[in-house]
This record gives C-alpha cells, structure tokens and sequence, in this order.
C-alpha cells in the first residue's frame, strides 16, 4: 500500500514561494496588458484610412540609398504621370506612399538637420553647388522628383519609428548628447507632412490591407 504524502515544513516553504512567485508574475503582466492601449493610442495612423483612391501604390524605401542613380523618387513619380498621361486621372484618384526606413532617413530630414547633425558628412553626399558636404535636404526641391514635389500631387511620406531611433542612438554617441534630446529634436525637424509609424514592416501590411499596391525602391 502506497505511503500518503505529508508535506514538510521546507516543501510547504517551497509551494507558497511558487505561488507568490506566480502571483507576481500575473500582477505584473496584468499591469503591462493595460498600459499597452494607452501607448497605441500616441500614434496617429488614421491617415490609413483615408487610402481610399482608386489606384493606390506604396513604394518601399526602407535602405535604400537615395542618392543612387537613377534617383529612387522617380517611382512614384512615373506610376502618377503614367494615370496622368494615359486615364487623366491624378490625386485623389490616385494614391501614392513612400515608406522610409535604414539609411533613407535623409529624405525625410530637413535642412536644419541636415546642417545640424552633419548628414551629408555622414552619408558622404555632397552638395553640387558647393561641391562640399551637404548641409541641406538635397532631395527636397527638384521640382520633378523633390519631395516637395511628390507632397504637392498627394504622395504621403513616412517615417520609421525604430530607424529614427537607431539613428538618434548613432547621432547621440557620436556628439555626447542625451538619447532622448536628439530624438525629440530628429522628430521635430522631420519635413512638413511626415508621418512617424511604429515599423516600417507594420505600415507596409497595413497599407496593402488597405488595397496599395507594393514597389520596392
């Protein structure tokens, strides 16, 4: 016949150590489930939504170097002159979104960044004017490809919130300034109309669940 067990003083020990150890376990993953809607709710993705022409691209530029030839921003570019050309069919009618994630931070930088933080010293992009390192948005005012000119026909741009944090971190190191400073400045000196997402790789779904078409540049 079996023995019935009769718990020690040291396994009762034990057991109630698991418990509470269980307990802290569930408290704190309670405490983080509800912290998490308040932190999605700081994002503002319902431009999303409004993706709702009838011909949607979404271009990806995630490292992409933007100064190769031929100039990545043509893309989206020749996609809208081709409705143009050929159905006469422009904004709203036709959407077009250029996701920047890696390197391509540049593109979405303003001139004060660029001259702030050194970025054409950087990525080693230098100005044809002053045949010196830029510090200025080289990508900003052509007025074909520039991203002004991609913005005035309807074309969003946005912006990855993980690589402009790996670039914050880089920038940070590089000149001894605190992390979260050089963030906060890198995200108020992004271009006009700059969306920030939390991944590259989440926008991307979401855009194509809304109907966009993928090209990667």
């Amino acid at each position: 016949m079996s023995t019935p067990f009769t718990p020690n003083r040291r396994s009762f020990m034990s057991v109630l150590t698991s418990l509470a150890g269980l307990t802290a376990l569930h408290v704190t993953g309670t405490e983080a489930a509800a912290q998490a809607p308040a932190g999605a709710q700081n994002w503002d993705l319902s431009w999303i939504d409004g993706l709702k022409g009838k011909h949607k691209q979404v271009f990806d530029m995630a490292d992409s170097d933007p100064a190769s030839e031929p100039p990545p921003l043509r893309l989206p570019r020749n996609y809208m002159d081709g409705f143009r050309d050929v159905y006469t069919q422009s904004f709203p009618d036709i959407q077009t979104v250029v996701g920047i994630s890696g390197r391509a931070f540049n593109v979405n930088a303003s001139d004060r960044l660029w001259e702030k933080y050194a970025l054409g010293e950087r990525s080693k992009i230098t100005d044809p004017v002053t045949g010196k390192p830029s510090i200025r948005n080289l990508y900003l005012d052509d007025p074909t490809l520039g991203v002004k000119a991609l913005q005035a026909r309807g074309t969003i741009f946005w912006q990855c919130n993980i690589a402009l944090n790996g670039v914050a971190q880089q920038l940070a190191t590089a000149r001894k300034l605190p992390l979260a400073e050089v963030r906060a400045d890198l995200i108020a000196g992004m271009n006009p109309g700059v969306k920030l997402v939390p991944s590259h790789v989440m926008a991307l779904g979401l855009v194509q669940e809304r109907g966009a078409t993928y090209v990667k540049i």
